[in-house]
Parts: C-alpha cells; structure tokens; sequence
C-alpha cells in the first residue's frame, strides 16, 4: 500500500498517523491511534476493542495491495471527520473511492466507518 496524498489537508494527528502507518502495515503505530474502546466498521463487520481493531488492521493489510489517495477531509461535527480516498488495487473491482468517518476522543480514534 502507499499513499498519494493531492492536498495537503488539516485533520487531527491521529487520523493522519493512523492513514500512514495503516499504508505501511505498520500495525503497532496504526493501533496506537485508537483508543482503548474504538471500533471499527468495514465491509459490514464491527471489530470491537483494541484486539478488534487489531485484527481489522491485520486482515486489511493483507487481504489485498493498493495505492490510496486522499480525496477530500472535512470535519463533519465536533470531533468528527469525513476522509474520503481513492483505492486502486488488485481487490474486486480494482478501484473504489471509499469514505472514513472518523470520531476523535482524547486526541485517539475511538470510532472508525468505512464505507463506499
């Protein structure tokens, strides 16, 4: 995975850390963003806790290879933000602009939506 950023756009620390780490399977720091009780959705399925979200990070950084590029962010509420990327990659389909909706507590990622 890697990431082709086409605007430089201000969000909160942890979502930016998180996307990074995320594109260079770098599970430790991806997981480190999230806080004790995050949970993330994706492709229909709730991973619950740290061990949850864990294992999301897990299957998705090998599931499948892609390059994302960031689209758009824009906080949407209060602490939470819309980031939409383009994917291309060798899942069915091959490409998909996908939307992260992302809920920041405590400067940590305590919910995460993925979602077409």
């Amino acid at each position: 995975m890697s990431s082709n950023s086409s605007s430089t756009t201000e969000v909160p620390p942890a979502i930016t850390i998180y996307q990074a780490a995320h594109d260079r399977r770098d599970v430790p720091t991806a997981l480190a963003q999230f806080t004790a009780d995050a949970s993330v959705v994706d492709d229909g399925r709730t991973y619950e806790g740290l061990s949850g979200v864990e294992s999301f990070l897990r299957t998705a950084a090998s599931e499948y290879t892609y390059t994302r590029t960031l689209i758009a962010a824009k906080e949407i509420a209060p602490d939470r933000w819309r980031v939409t990327n383009h994917l291309d990659g060798d899942f069915p389909g091959g490409q998909v602009d996908l939307s992260y909706e992302f809920h920041v507590v405590g400067g940590l990622i305590a919910r995460l939506t993925i979602a077409p």
